[in-house]
C-alpha cells in the first residue's frame, strides 16, 4: 500500500508535510503525469508557494507557505542559513570520527547529467554530522545541511568515504537486503526481497521562524518503518 503525505502543522501561513519517499515536491519535468507533493496538497489546501525541496526518494519534512508573505519571509529565512535542517542517515562503513564539518563545493557532474560532484568550480557547500549508532559496517547519523545544495548530503558523505548505505547512483547501491549481513541466510525459492530500496536518508526535524507569530517553530518526524527495520536487523546482526 502507497504510503501517503501526512500534514503535522498547518495555520494561515505555513504548511509542514511529512513526504513518503517516491514521491517528488515538485511535478516532474519529463514524467508530469506522476503524483508530486504539491499537486496532491493543493486539491485541499489550495495554492502552495515552494520554499525548499528534498529529493524524491528521501522521506521527511517539507515546508509550504500558503501566502506570498509568507512565501517571502521563510525564502528569505532559507537564503539567509536562518533554517536549521536536520537529517538522519545510515551509511556504509564504521565512521572514524564521531562528528565533523565538511565544507566543500558542490558542482554539476558534466560527465553525468543530473548528479552532482566536489569540484572547486562549483557552489559553497557545508555539511556538519554527528554519529549517533555505530555497527560493524554502518553509521546511524544525524547531519545537518547549512546550504541547500542539490544531493549535497549524498555528494558531501561520499566524498568522504561513507556513502548512503542505498543510493543507486553515488553508492552504487539500490537496495539493502538482509542477507547482507546474516551469514547462511536462506529466503527459499524465491527471490529475496529488499529490506529497503530506496535512500537511507530521511529530513527529521525542521527549525524556522514563524513567518507573523514571530516564534520559533521546531517540527519533528520519527524515522520511517524502512529504515526503523534496517537499524533492528543492524543491531541484532550487525552490532559492534
Amino acid at each position: 500500500m502507497k504510503e501517503k503525505p501526512v500534514v503535522i502543522f498547518e495555520d494561515e501561513d505555513l504548511l509542514i508535510v511529512n513526504k513518503p519517499s517516491a514521491i517528488t515536491v515538485i511535478p516532474e519535468r519529463i514524467h508530469t503525469e506522476r503524483e508530486n507533493l504539491q499537486g496532491i496538497l493543493q486539491k485541499q489546501y489550495g495554492r502552495l508557494f515552494i520554499v525548499h525541496r528534498i529529493d524524491r526518494a528521501t522521506s521527511g519534512l517539507v515546508c509550504f507557505a500558503r501566502n506570498e508573505a509568507a512565501h517571502k519571509n521563510i525564502s528569505l529565512q532559507f537564503q539567509n542559513h536562518q533554517v536549521q535542517k536536520f537529517y538522519r542517515a545510515i551509511v556504509k562503513g564504521r565512521m572514524k570520527e564521531k562528528n565533523g564539518r565538511i565544507d566543500l563545493p558542490i558542482a554539476e557532474n558534466m560527465a553525468h547529467a543530473g548528479t552532482m560532484l566536489v569540484n572547486k568550480r562549483g557552489k559553497d557547500a557545508l555539511t556538519l554530522y554527528e554519529v549517533e549508532e555505530e555497527f560493524k559496517n554502518a553509521t546511524l547519523v544525524k547531519v545537518e545541511i547549512k546550504t541547500g545544495r542539490t544531493h549535497q548530503i549524498r555528494v558531501h558523505l561520499t566524498y568522504i568515504g561513507y556513502p548512503l548505505l542505498v543510493d543507486e547512483i553515488y553508492a552504487d547501491a539500490a537496495a539493502f537486503y538482509f542477507s547482507s549481513i546474516k551469514k547462511n541466510y536462506k529466503h527459499g525459492d524465491e527471490e529475496e526481497r529488499p529490506t529497503i530500496a530506496r535512500l537511507s536518508l530521511h529530513a527529521s526535524s525542521l527549525k524556522l521562524m514563524h513567518p507573523t507569530l514571530n516564534k520559533e517553530m521546531f517540527f519533528e518526524s520519527p524515522l520511517p518503518k524502512d529504515m526503523e527495520i534496517v537499524l533492528k536487523l543492524l543491531r541484532k546482526y550487525d552490532a559492534v
